[in-house]
């Protein structure tokens, strides 16, 4: 008798009786592949694909990196003065405040992405990103306008917050299924090279208008310059995403839907639907998905979002030198991340992602002590320490994660777990890290915060199973040439009998 969950094992002298049957039901649960089903892609269509989905992500990440790095200047502008702890922990507040309504923005714009289609809801993200970070520029500030000036502040957090839960899913899904299965890594670490851009250019135009303007010009009306100039970025965005097609995997789902009867089409189309047979069927997969994202969102929040703002109220350091130097480490990922998604494709995601998370458990203390020296060559090797173990990370998410789930709950399931755990361990690290500083008096609260983060980072990577170089499932094998498919029709042809 076959053990439960296996398929039962048949007698071996009924297989001898009936050779043909047998063959038959094995070959209906193995199909063999067809030519047609290998998905043959065209370089120069991935490539743009590629650069919609990273760019519209590195304009999403600019407006977004604007206000971690004016959080101490927007305290200043929307909060009452008085104690300055206060004021950054109500900006923090604010920032963890767009990071409550993600899961809502993933449990709407996931599946409405599986059933729809992924450039549709990525150009619809876009348009509610630029709306929001625009309209934060126009607010008038709590010294006009009192209390609504927070709650305007606020309203337009959630906006942004609400547009971002569709954004990582749907642009790590949409490169994912265009991608071929052998270079998945590669393309889909653009993705992460997008972020990185988009942090860099808000850093950088911060420092500059910092630098220019000096800092009682920058809290009077200067903070407002990023954000004005963010909105119409998104524009450009919106555009790059509609001129791309729909991705092969989706648009092969959608031809094989078409042949649904009428009365099956009704049985299950609205959201609510979708993401009950989501948390009912793939509750393993999106607990694995929360675990990983939270592990990675913890230690990439931490450096690239809070680091200056630790630098300046933690340790007294100047608001442009950290910003300077943050900015260096992150020009370095940049020159590196695309060879961390060459790794990947090579060696594995498991092996990279286990190196980042244990780069962060082993050197994370290290590095909060360097951090701490305060001289720029200390603070530089400190960061770069954890700039490292974070592009081991960021390199290889964008192309672990999406493999995770099946090609028709995809974007959703993907949106859904990955919004839940950055909503819960994301956006509050800031917060959270801020908050325990200030009750433990340690400066080394960010580094044990990483420590315990990467510690359940590794759980979760020994735990998943290796991806690279396999076709996602529920999609037909992508491969670059026709002469890969070719070997491939080869690969699985019976061998002669002479």
């Amino acid at each position: 008798m076959a053990e439960s969950g296996q398929e039962p094992t048949a007698d071996p002298a009924a297989i001898e009786r009936h050779p043909v049957l047998f063959r038959t039901i094995e070959q209906r649960r193995n199909p063999e592949l067809r030519r047609t089903d290998i998905t043959v892609t065209d370089e120069a269509t991935v490539r743009r694909a590629v650069k919609a989905a990273s760019l519209g992500n590195a304009m999403e990440w600019f407006d977004f990196g604007i206000y971690s790095y004016l959080a101490v200047t927007i305290g200043q502008v929307f909060f009452p003065s008085g104690n300055d702890t206060v004021q950054l922990l109500s900006s923090f507040a604010t920032f963890a405040v767009a990071f409550l309504v993600r899961p809502l923005g993933g449990m709407v714009f996931g599946p409405l992405g599986d059933k729809i289609g992924r450039k549709k809801v990525l150009a619809a993200t876009m348009i509610m990103m630029a709306i929001g970070t625009g309209a934060i520029g126009l607010i008038p500030s709590y010294a006009t306008i009192g209390f609504w000036a927070p709650v305007l502040l606020i309203l337009f957090r959630l906006v942004q917050g609400f547009s971002t839960g569709g954004e990582y899913g749907g642009a790590s899904t949409f490169i994912a299924e265009y991608a071929p299965d052998k270079r998945r890594g590669f393309f889909g670490s653009f993705l992460e090279l997008g972020t990185l851009a988009g942090y860099v250019g808000a850093a950088g135009l911060v420092t500059l208008l910092t630098a220019w303007l000096g800092s009682d010009t920058m809290e009077a009306w200067g903070w407002r310059l990023p954000f004005l100039v963010a909105a119409p970025l998104g524009l450009v965005g919106v555009y790059l995403r509609l001129k791309l097609d729909e991705t092969p995997a989706f648009q092969k789902l959608e031809a094989e839907s078409a042949h649904a009867s009428e009365a099956a089409d009704t049985v299950e189309t609205t959201a609510t639907g979708d993401l009950a047979d989501i948390f009912r069927t793939y509750w393993p997969t999106l607990i694995l998905c929360i675990a990983l994202v939270g592990a990675y969102n913890i230690t990439d929040y931490m450096l690239l979002s809070y680091m200056p703002t630790y630098l300046s109220d933690e340790l007294g350091y100047s608001e442009t030198h950290g910003l300077l130097i943050l900015i260096g480490v992150m020009v370095l990922l940049m020159a590196i991340i695309n060879q961390v998604g060459r790794l990947n494709d090579r060696y594995g995601r498991k092996p990279l992602l286990m190196t980042g998370m244990l780069g962060f458990l082993l050197l994370s203390a290290p590095a909060f002590l360097l951090i701490g020296q305060g001289s720029i060559l200390a603070i530089s090797v400190g960061m770069l320490m954890l700039g490292l173990s974070l592009v081991c990370l960021l390199g290889t998410m964008s192309a672990a994660l999406p493999a995770l789930f099946p090609t028709h709950v995809r974007y959703g399931s993907l949106s859904v777990g990955y919004n839940l755990s950055a909503s819960l361990f994301g956006g509050t690290t800031p917060l959270v890290i801020t908050a325990l500083i200030s009750l433990t008096g340690s400066n080394l609260m960010p580094a044990y915060y990483a420590m315990a983060a990467a510690l359940v980072g590794v759980i979760a990577v020994a735990c998943m199973k290796e991806t690279a170089q396999m076709p996602l499932e529920g999609s037909p094998p992508s491969v670059s040439t026709k002469e890969e498919a070719a070997d491939m029709m080869l690969a699985q042809a019976p061998d002669p009998k002479f």
